[in-house]
Formats: structure tokens, C-alpha cells, sequence
């Protein structure tokens, strides 16, 4: 489904992201784990079109999506739920929820779409026309989840989906990420919590300075004694 290969990301004359390549295939989740400064978001920006590539490939069903903008990405089936939440926080949470079927044209099925949402998140129902800046951490996290289904994606992209959240709250988004991936959608993560995500998913790459150091399904990367020590507390 998504091919990267030899992807390059500068800034300015950092290399961000250093010749990575990685695969998705339909019906995955797959994860993107290293530390702070990796370039993990920096790669999921890339493929959504937020960051330009110095060099590189980014394919999706077989078509190039290098430098595509990101409404052309979004109608091709990607979908990006960013670190931060970053909902539209003057806009209500109905709002911010049609926004995310923006580049849709199928506007019959919208309001379906959006009683589905609210079925799905029902906090986000209470709460519907109210700014989505005065919601709680939780509940925007809801909201940028249920934003990025709005435009019915393939493919969706989660950077960080339980950072900033309380602990309470953290397994419940990961029970959303779950529930989204058996409901049909591929999902590609990046997560800090590396032993959680390796738990979630059916293949991880891990990133080091931009590059990827280890690849492979899950069970061998955790019992990998260098990833161990380095990432999941010994």
C-alpha cells in the first residue's frame, strides 16, 4: 500500500531524515519507534505532504505522492492525525469535525459520516458546540481522531497519539488506534511509548539519527537485548 524508499528531510543543511525506507501494507499497523528528535514525525510529515522531500520516493497504490500537496494526499486516502492534537481551537467541535471531511465530494454520506462520529466518541456529542480549545486533552484527542475519519482514509497517520495525556486515559486511546485498524484501516504510528506500540503492532522500524537501525515484526523487536536495553527498560 505505502512505499518509502530513501526518503531525505532537511533543515537546512540537517538531514532530519536520512535515506529511510519502510513499507505498509494493507491491513497493518505498523510503528515508527526511537527517541526524541529521530525523525519520526519528520517521516509522517513527509508522507502526508506537510514537509517538503529533499530527495526520495513516497509511493501510495503504486502512485508517486513525493511533494503531492496535502489535500491531493488526503483524497488519494492518507489521512494525519498530528502530535499535539492541533484541533482548530476557535472552532466548535462540529466544526472541526466537517472540516475534516473538507476534500470530499460524496456530500450526501457526510452527515451519516458525522452521526457516526459522535456514536463512536459521545463525549464529542455533549460537547458539540463548543469550542474544541476549551476540551480537555482527552476529549481532543477524540476530536483530531474522529477529524482525520471524517475523510474516510485507507491509510491514517498517528504521531504520538498518547502524548500529554493522563495515564487514564492513554489505554483508551490505544483501544480507539485498535478498534480503527480492525474496522479496516491501515494505520501507520509513531508512539513514545515504545513498549505499548510494540505490543500493538505487527511490524516496527526503529529510528536512530534519522535512519532506520532495526526493522522487523514485533515479537523479534522486542526481544532484541539491544532494543531492550535501550527502549524498554532492560
Amino acid at each position: 500500500m505505502l512505499k518509502v524508499r530513501d526518503l531525505v528531510v532537511k533543515y537546512g543543511t540537517t538531514r532530519a531524515v536520512d535515506c529511510v525506507s519502510l513499507d505498509v501494507n494493507e491491513g497493518e499497523l505498523v510503528t515508527l519507534i526511537g527517541s526524541n528528535g529521530a525523525g519520526k514525525t519528520s517521516t509522517l510529515r513527509a508522507i502526508s505532504g506537510l514537509e517538503p522531500l529533499s530527495s526520495g520516493q513516497i509511493e501510495f497504490d503504486g502512485d508517486s505522492i513525493a511533494n503531492c500537496s496535502p489535500k491531493l494526499i488526503i483524497e488519494k486516502g492518507i489521512a494525519h492525525c498530528p502530535e499535539g492534537r492541533r484541533v482548530f481551537p476557535q472552532m466548535t467541535v462540529a466544526e472541526n469535525l466537517r472540516m475534516g471531511a473538507f476534500a470530499r465530494r460524496d456530500f450526501n454520506r457526510i452527515a451519516s459520516d458525522l452521526e457516526e462520529m459522535l456514536e463512536k466518541f459521545p463525549r464529542l456529542r455533549e460537547r458539540l458546540n463548543q469550542a474544541a480549545g476549551t476540551l480537555s486533552g482527552g476529549e481532543q484527542q477524540m476530536l483530531a481522531i474522529a477529524r482525520a475519519l471524517m475523510s474516510r482514509p485507507r491509510l491514517i497517520l498517528f504521531d504520538e497519539p498518547s502524548l500529554g495525556l493522563a495515564p487514564n486515559l492513554v489505554e483508551h486511546v490505544f483501544e480507539m488506534v485498535l478498534s480503527i485498524r480492525k474496522a479496516g484501516t491501515t494505520v501507520l504510528m509513531v508512539e513514545q511509548n515504545a513498549y505499548a506500540a510494540l505490543e500493538m503492532c505487527d511490524r516496527c522500524y526503529l529510528l536512530e539519527n534519522g535512519r532506520v537501525t532495526h526493522a522487523g515484526v514485533a515479537s523479534d523487536m522486542i526481544n532484541n537485548p539491544d532494543i531492550r536495553k535501550a527502549y524498554l527498560g532492560g
